[in-house]
């Protein structure tokens, strides 16, 4: 749906001409995968996949909230009413940035906001973070705030981590407002500096599939939450602030320290290991050899698999098929335990690929996945 489609709606349901129409991407994860919440590497991209909002503002202290892709009608919240894990609907996420905006102490006196979105939801694609992003970028212009992009993601983190109670860390909403078409982001996520990465695989006839398993995930679930508390109680035993300042060189050593912590022990060896190869990526990037990043995303699938624990059957059956089918390179995307894998190929064997991974879920009597090619697309911006 395009950005007259959703300035039509808006009118439709509240009366009245929007004053602007916003969109924000989703994201794919090139590699990087869970590093965010220890300050480590991360590389995303853009998708073409966006949550695109119409909004006005209001002077009364009412946020009315609808959702093109949800049932029912608008959804009226006080202002002064917003408090963190009152709500467990979607409205939590944008709700949640208007309540990071006022307790950062912006004034924000309320707003009528008419959401749609391309990007699926539970795929690990970061259908959260665009629709915190895109809702944040539309008050910053409208209220005249001035923040920059990755002070946007910080406030979209803190709704998602306070208001929502989700522990996710700042990759999804950082790519979602900071991305540029045709790169892929590569951030510390430490001090959020920033290099965009050429990432043009047509010019070496090369493709990358997103392959959506259809196996819905919740970072808000356990599971996650306790990955991060893995790592966190592994930084304190090393005596470091956080699983980044473990060098790769050091990781061994490290290793024989948490003698006795065997869960911890592999959640630390992902983390080092997923931060050298974020560098690797980077390296032979720059260097313009895309063909020599396949194996090192199928290493990271390995880590996820084996060390971390957060893949499934699935998404392993997606790799698995991939690789025996002449696949550069794949791996699971995302925070895990479903959501999607991606998968780097010549582009001339994506119809073959394709076929087997549908011929391997049918076999299994898995859900139908889905298949696309990923583009890095632009981030967040302003359409109308």
């Amino acid at each position: 749906m395009g950005a007259l489609e959703v300035r039509e709606g808006f009118i439709e349901l509240y009366g009245a001409e929007p004053e602007g129409v916003w969109a924000a991407p989703g994201r794919v994860n090139l590699i990087g995968e869970h590093t965010d919440y220890n300050d480590g590497f991360v590389m995303p991209f853009a998708l073409p996949h966006v949550t695109t909002a119409a909004v006005a503002r209001r002077d009364d202290g009412v946020l009315r909230l609808h959702s093109a892709d949800m049932p029912g009608g608008p959804v009226e919240l006080r202002l002064d009413e917003l408090a963190p894990e009152s709500d467990r609907d979607w409205t939590a996420y944008p709700a949640g940035v208007v309540w990071a905006l006022r307790e950062a102490g912006h004034e924000i006196t309320g707003a009528d906001v008419h959401l749609t979105s391309t990007v699926p939801t539970g795929a690990g694609l970061s259908s959260s973070a665009a629709l915190e992003v895109v809702v944040a970028l539309a008050l910053n212009d409208l209220y005249a705030l001035g923040l920059k992009g990755w002070r946007l993601a910080r406030l979209c983190q803190r709704a998602e981590n306070v208001y929502v109670g989700a522990p996710t860390g700042i990759m999804d909403q950082t790519a979602s407002a900071c991305c540029e078409a045709g790169h892929a982001l590569f951030l510390d996520t430490r001090d959020l500096s920033q290099r965009q990465i050429p990432f043009d695989l047509a010019a070496e006839g090369l493709c990358l599939l997103v392959v959506d398993t259809r196996v819905e995930h919740a970072h808000s679930g356990g599971e996650y939450g306790r990955r991060r508390a893995g790592c966190e109680k592994g930084a304190a035993l090393l005596g470091v602030d956080a699983l980044r300042d473990i060098p790769h060189d050091g990781l061994d050593a490290a290793l024989a320290e948490l003698a006795g912590e065997e869960e911890v022990a592999r959640l630390v060896r992902h983390v080092v290991s997923e931060n050298a190869r974020a560098e690797r990526v980077v390296s032979l990037l720059e260097s313009g050899d895309i063909r020599a990043i396949g194996p090192i995303l199928t290493e990271g699938h390995a880590s996820l698999r084996d060390d971390f624990r957060v893949s499934c059957p699935e998404l392993d059956l997606v790799v698995d098929t991939a690789l025996a089918s002449g696949a550069l390179g794949a791996r699971m995307t995302g925070g895990g335990f479903g959501g999607s894998a991606i998968v780097l190929t010549d582009s001339a064997d994506v119809p073959t690929l394709t076929q087997a991974m549908e011929e391997a879920f049918t076999k299994a009597a898995h859900t139908p996945l889905r298949v696309f090619e990923a583009v890095p697309a632009a981030g967040a911006r302003r359409l109308a």
